[in-house]
């Protein structure tokens, strides 16, 4: 199997400035780390590779910065990382971002599956994952929690939903999003390490993967941010309750109750 990992670089901080012209994050001078969720997207990769063979491509957007993570993903053990880069990307919004991606994929060729992290930490959309479904007409399964079975040319999986899960089968070539509760990212080795800090990668422009300019960056992003704020704190108040087990969740049942709890929150969060 050929399985490509879309990951992304997010600011590793809350402290983070907007430009104040596109309302989007200043990411160049901020520290940056691998988004948490895509973690769990490489290593379920790695797994299936380990199962069936095959390859791991970790493919990336962003600035030249951002080739720190997919140098990381290939210590956790993928195979390679990809980059795309380039002014041209620039505040690409996630509809371009899924394009973008999508034209890569198309250039690697012959992917049997797509992993991505359910969402990115800095946008919280979980667009991009089903975005590159639809930009390649593929079947998708968002909130993966895991992979049940692999019988080429179908990938079994459950998701997750609002009442407990779905059990799907998919036709390959399939995209799923995951989520963190699939695995347990294992801790990169001395070698894989090695490997990562050794690793070349390629990056590529608009025209290496046949992008058409006009549905990149930010020029071609239909989506357009009006205004960024910070909320305001919260105003936090902080109350022991002492004396026996019994008297202190009386106590707190009494607390919930006169924050405009119901009954039934009020016994749930008083432990009964």
């Amino acid at each position: 199997m050929k399985i490509v990992v879309c990951i992304k670089q997010v600011p590793g901080s809350n402290d983070v400035k907007i430009d104040p012209e596109t309302k989007r994050i200043v990411r160049e001078g901020a520290r940056a780390v691998l988004n948490p969720f895509d973690l769990y997207a490489i290593e379920e990769a790695v797994r299936l590779r380990e199962r069936f063979g095959g390859e791991v491509v970790a493919l990336s957007m962003g600035p030249p910065s951002a080739g720190a993570v997919l140098r990381e993903a290939v210590s956790i053990g993928a195979d390679r990382g990809i980059l795309l880069s380039g002014r041209a990307f620039a505040g690409s919004d996630t509809w371009a971002t899924s394009y973008a991606l999508s034209r890569a994929i198309q250039t690697i060729g012959d992917v049997d599956l797509i992993l991505c992290g359910k969402q990115a930490v800095d946008g919280d959309t979980a667009q991009v994952g089903p975005g590159v479904a639809a930009h390649l007409g593929w079947q998708q399964a968002t909130y993966v929690c895991e992979i049940v079975d692999v019988n080429v040319p179908a990938v079994t999986v459950r998701r997750l939903n609002e009442e407990g899960s779905d059990l799907c089968r998919l036709s390959l070539p399939a995209v799923l999003t995951v989520v963190k509760g699939i695995n347990v990212p294992r801790v990169p080795s001395l070698r894989g390490v090695l490997a990562g800090h050794a690793a070349e990668i390629p990056v590529w422009a608009p025209e290496d993967i046949g992008a058409s300019s006009d549905r990149i960056g930010l020029d071609a992003s239909p989506t357009r941010v009006v205004e960024t704020s910070t909320p305001p704190p919260r105003a936090g108040e902080t109350q022991t309750l002492s004396g026996l087990p019994q008297e202190s969740a009386k106590a707190l049942a009494a607390l919930l109750h006169a924050c405009g709890l119901t009954g039934k929150e009020v016994c749930h969060a008083a432990g009964k």
